[in-house]
């Protein structure tokens, strides 16, 4: 089975890598990208979640995993400047220091893996309403979903949190 993993890799790690250049515009980050998608196809695959010799497209199958993987990023970029904008603009006479912005930014990364086990639409309800300062009903426009859908999006959310934070 790795070797059906070593076969993805050689047969379209070069073409992968150019398709996210061309979307991304950075070699580098590509090329990072390209790195992350076929390790977690390799994950995928040792857990038994895949059989690499079914997947009769492997090219959409590596971009859609690459499209999973790029929102992902994007959204933790966009948290991530939420986050320091929001310090920011509660402290305009405040400079922060290089370790303090490490710091938001772990906190950030702990929300995101916090925020990872939940469905889409209840990681960015809470996003919208914590981050973001949006009401029940302009996050259900955005969503499309009712206002009340929201606010158990929300609760699913905090209790996620609250779950993973405590499980001690």
């Amino acid at each position: 089975m790795q070797n059906m993993a070593a076969v993805f890799y050689v047969n379209h790690n070069r073409w992968l890598q150019h398709w996210l250049c061309k979307k991304l515009g950075s070699a580098f980050e590509a090329a990072d990208l390209t790195q992350d998608v076929f390790t977690k196809l390799l994950h995928k695959q040792q857990l038994n979640a895949i059989d690499l010799t079914t997947i009769i497209e492997p090219r959409a199958y590596l971009t859609t995993i690459a499209t999973h993987l790029l929102i992902d990023s994007r959204r933790k970029q966009k948290l991530e400047q939420a986050y320091l904008a929001m310090l920011f603009d509660a402290q305009p006479d405040f400079a922060a220091s290089p370790q303090q912005i490490q710091e938001a930014i772990d906190i950030l990364n702990q929300i995101i893996v916090m925020l990872e086990g939940l469905p889409t639409k209840a990681a960015r309800a809470f996003i919208l309403y914590r981050l973001d300062g949006l009401t029940h009903a302009e996050i259900a426009d955005i969503l499309g979903v009712s206002a009340s859908m929201v606010k158990q999006y929300i609760a699913r959310a905090m209790m996620h949190c609250y779950q993973i934070a405590y499980a001690n």
